[in-house]
C-alpha cells in the first residue's frame, strides 16, 4: 500500500514549508495544519496514510492529539516531531501510539528514511490483513465446494496437484457451476495465500472499458482519467488474477494478454513505460473454447497459453448424488443467514430435487432452497414448496421414464387438493381420484384416434363395451373422426 496522502501540523510555517516542498517533490499530496485543532479536523474528515505532528502546539499538543486519533480507531500512523531530544519525550511518544519520532533540527535525509520505514510498515500491515481475510475466505470457500460424486473427487485431485506450482489453469463448465469458487480453492492452497486475489467477469464489462480495467492508465489518457489507475494485473502482483468468462474478450484485448504472459509486464494506457508483473492466471469460460478456436474467434495461441492444466466442472444434472448434499448445505446456510429455526427437506421434495434438470445448476438450487425458506412456514419443506421447478417434459427427460414423472406430478396435485377432499367421506377418496385421471385419459386417447372407440378401446386395453360404459358414466362428450 504505497504512501500517497500526508498531514504536517507545526505552529512553526518555516517547518510545515520545508516539509511541504520536499515531500511534494517525491510526489506525495500534503496538507498543512498550523495547530492541534486544525490537524485534528483536517484528520476527521479526511484520510491520510501518515500524519508528522510537532510535539508542542497551540490548543492540542501532539501527544493529546495522538489520544484523540486513537479514540477515532484510525490506524493512521503518527510520525512524532520535538525539539527536545529527551527520552521522556520519547517514551511518551511511543507509549501513545506514535509509529516514531525525530528530532529537531532534522535533516531530510532523515525524513527520507522514515519515509521508507512507514512504507515497509503498511505494506507489512497489508499482508498482514490480506492473509487474515484470505484464510477467512479460504474456510468459506472449502465449506462451499460440496460434492462427493466421481466427478468432483477428479476436481479436488487436480486441485491438490497443481495449487502448489504456478501453471495457468483453464476451468470450463456451464454458469452456475461454480468456476470462481474452484479459483479461489486453487489460490487459497497455493504459495500465493496472503496475496491479492482479483476476479474480473470480462464479459461484464464494455470493450471500450475493459482496457484499463485489466492494463490500468495514465493520468489524461482519455477522458475522465483524473488519475493514474491500476488495472487489475498490477492490483493482482504476487497474487493470482481470474479472468472470468475469458471466452468473451475482444480478439484484439486477447493479443494482449498474451503479451503479458510472456512477457510478465504490462502498458497502462496512455503510458510509455512497462510495469513487471508477477501474476498467476486462472482463466474461466462456460464456452466450448475449442470451437471458438476452430470458428476464429478466440486465438489458438492464447487457447493453448491458457489450457496448459484444464479442470472441467460437470452440470449438476450430471452428478445427481450431490445435489441433496448441497440442498442440505444450503438449507442449513439459509436458516442460519435469515436467523430461522433449523428446517428439513420432506422425501417427496427430495424426489423433486432429484429429478430436475437444473439448467441453472448450483447457482439456481442455492436460489431455489432460498425462496422456498423464506415463503415456508413449516420446519419441513415438501415438494409443494418447489412446484414451481418441474414440468412433465422436463421431468420425463431426466428421470428416465414418463411413469415416474407422472407419478411426481400426480403427486404433487393431490397434495395441493388434500384440504378440499379431508371432508369427504369414508370412502370417496378413491372413486373421486379415479375418476378425475382416467376422463381427461380417455378423452386424450379418443382424439388420438379420431373418435375411433374400437381402436381406443385397444389402445387403452380393455374391451369396447367398457368402454362405451365409461364414456356414458364419465360424461364424455363424442366428436365426429
Amino acid at each position: 500500500m504505497p504512501l500517497k496522502r500526508i498531514l504536517v501540523a507545526d505552529d512553526e510555517e518555516s517547518i510545515r514549508w520545508v516539509l511541504s516542498k520536499a515531500l511534494k517533490q517525491k510526489g506525495f499530496s500534503v496538507d498543512l495544519a498550523h495547530d492541534g485543532r486544525q490537524a485534528l479536523e483536517l484528520i476527521k474528515d479526511n484520510c491520510y496514510d501518515l500524519a508528522i505532528l510537532d510535539i508542542k502546539m497551540p490548543g492540542i499538543t501532539g501527544l493529546d492529539l495522538l489520544d484523540k486519533i486513537r479514540d477515532l480507531n484510525n490506524d493512521l500512523l503518527v510520525v512524532i516531531m520535538t525539539a527536545e531530544a529527551s527520552m521522556k519525550n520519547a517514551v511518551e511518544a511511543m507509549k501513545r501510539g506514535a509509529y516514531d519520532y525525530i528530532t529537531k533540527p532534522f535533516d531530510l535525509d532523515v525524513i527520507d528514511a522514515i519515509l521508507e520505514k512507514v512504507a515497509r510498515a503498511r505494506d507489512i500491515a497489508g499482508e498482514v490483513t490480506n492473509l487474515k481475510q484470505e484464510l477467512k475466505e479460504r474456510y468459506l470457500v472449502e465449506k462451499n465446494i460440496i460434492g462427493n460424486s466421481a466427478a468432483m473427487q477428479d476436481v479436488y485431485k487436480t486441485i491438490g496437484k497443481v495449487a502448489a506450482s504456478d501453471v495457468t489453469i483453464l476451468i470450463e463448465g456451464e454458469s452456475g457451476t461454480g468456476k470462481e469458487l474452484v479459483a479461489r480453492a486453487v489460490h487459497f492452497n497455493s504459495g500465493r495465500l496472503g496475496k491479492p486475489f482479483v476476479a474480473i467477469n470480462c464479459a461484464a464489462i464494455p470493450r471500450d472499458l475493459l482496457e484499463s480495467e485489466l492494463f490500468g492508465s495514465e493520468k489524461g489518457a482519455f477522458t475522465g482519467a483524473g488519475e493514474r489507475k491500476q488495472g487489475k494485473f498490477e492490483q493482482a502482483n504476487h497474487g493470482t488474477l481470474f479472468l472470468d468468462e475469458i471466452g468473451d474478450m475482444p480478439l484484439d484485448l486477447q493479443a494482449k494478454i498474451l503479451r503479458v504472459l510472456q512477457e510478465q509486464e504490462v502498458t497502462r494506457i496512455g503510458g510509455n513505460q512497462n510495469v513487471t508483473v508477477d501474476v498467476r492466471i486462472v482463466a474461466a469460460t462456460n464456452q466450448l473454447l475449442i470451437e471458438k478456436v476452430r470458428q476464429k474467434e478466440f486465438r489458438e495461441d492464447l487457447y493453448y497459453r491458457l489450457n496448459v492444466v484444464p479442470i472441467t466442472l460437470a452440470p449438476l444434472r450430471e452428478r445427481r448424488d450431490d445435489i441433496i448434499d448441497l440442498a442440505n448445505y444450503f438449507l442449513s446456510r439459509s436458516c442460519l443467514e435469515m436467523s430461522l429455526a433449523p428446517k428439513r427437506l420432506a422425501d417427496d421434495a427430495v424426489a423433486l430435487l432429484k429429478a430436475h434438470s437444473w439448467p441453472g445448476n448450483v447457482r439456481e438450487l442455492e436460489n431455489s432452497i432460498k425462496r422456498a425458506v423464506i415463503l415456508s412456514n413449516d420446519p419441513q419443506l415438501t415438494a409443494l414448496d418447489f412446484g414451481n421447478l418441474l414440468t412433465l417434459k422436463e421431468t420425463a427427460n431426466n428421470s428416465g421414464t414418463e411413469e415416474t414423472s407422472l407419478e411426481l406430478l400426480v403427486d404433487l396435485k393431490l397434495r395441493s387438493c388434500m384440504n378440499g377432499i379431508e371432508g369427504l367421506d369414508k370412502g370417496d377418496i378413491h372413486a373421486m381420484v379415479l375418476e378425475q385421471v382416467e376422463r381427461p385419459l380417455i378423452r386424450l386417447v379418443l382424439e388420438k384416434c379420431r373418435w375411433n372407440q374400437v381402436k381406443a378401446a385397444d389402445v387403452l386395453g380393455i374391451n369396447r363395451n367398457t368402454l362405451r360404459k365409461k364414456i356414458s358414466e364419465l360424461k364424455i362428450e363424442m366428436k365426429r373422426g
